[in-house]
């Protein structure tokens, strides 16, 4: 009947309306929510980025800190450097809570000799102790018997970094107390070039502030895959 068709009609068209115009707030709610959402997540991407560029200042700055501290120590000594660099694989670690050293898979037949150093990326690690004739033995940093001559900067007082069986060392040998020199700031150390063993001006590990003479290794030890044996000699500059 047309009546009740009209009827009908305009019982759609009231509810449909009023279903939207109901729904109008909760839509506005759930948009309103995902704007928000959303701005959280801006939010919190841009405190990872803007920490991510922070540590990237600060490793830049480190890294300017370091190229300096070099060139200083290359100028303290009026002579040239030349070194030779062998790359090694690391076959065995050896670790117990007197000896930590590792083998590599280069010897005699290679040019490795006793002393030479062992290099991690740029950092100090430790040094060939023994030379077989494919492979060879080295004595990590960390050793109760590595003894390594040593700078520290910029203080620029001579030193003695020892290894203590665990993963960081200690300052000893050194002419005055310096406990309170290192408290000022953080301290970078690097090898001195005294003995003859290394080149001077290798970075070795840093000590934080405040923290007594407790040196921190740059390299991790326990991640050790390929290092580069280095040798040096020293010749007239030109």
């Amino acid at each position: 009947f047309k009546p009740i068709r009209y009827v009908n009609i305009g019982i759609n068209e009231i509810v449909y309306r009023s279903s939207y115009i109901i729904s109008k707030p909760e839509n506005y709610f759930k948009k309103l929510n995902f704007k928000f959402s959303e701005h959280l997540n801006l939010f919190e991407n841009y405190k990872y980025t803007k920490s991510k560029l922070e540590k990237l200042e600060e490793e830049q700055i480190t890294n300017n800190f370091l190229k300096l501290e070099n060139e200083k120590l290359r100028n303290l000594i009026d002579e040239s450097i030349n070194s030779n660099e062998i790359l090694a694989k690391v076959l065995i670690d050896r670790e117990s809570p007197f000896l930590k050293s590792i083998i590599v898979n280069k010897g005699t037949k290679d040019n490795v000799k006793m002393g030479m150093a062992i290099i991690d990326g740029v950092y100090l690690v430790g040094q060939i102790i023994e030379v077989n004739y494919t492979n060879s033995r080295a004595l990590l940093l960390s050793d109760l018997n590595s003894k390594i001559p040593s700078v520290l900067a910029p203080q620029n007082i001579q030193a003695v970094v020892s290894g203590t069986g665990k993963d960081y060392g200690v300052i000893e040998h050194t002419k005055d107390d310096i406990e309170s020199e290192l408290k000022e700031t953080d301290t970078i150390i690097y090898t001195s070039g005294l003995g003859g063993l290394f080149k001077p001006g290798i970075p070795i590990g840093k000590i934080s502030k405040n923290t007594k003479n407790k040196v921190d290794f740059f390299s991790d030890f326990t991640q050790l895959s390929y290092i580069k044996i280095s040798s040096f000699s020293i010749g007239d500059k030109n």
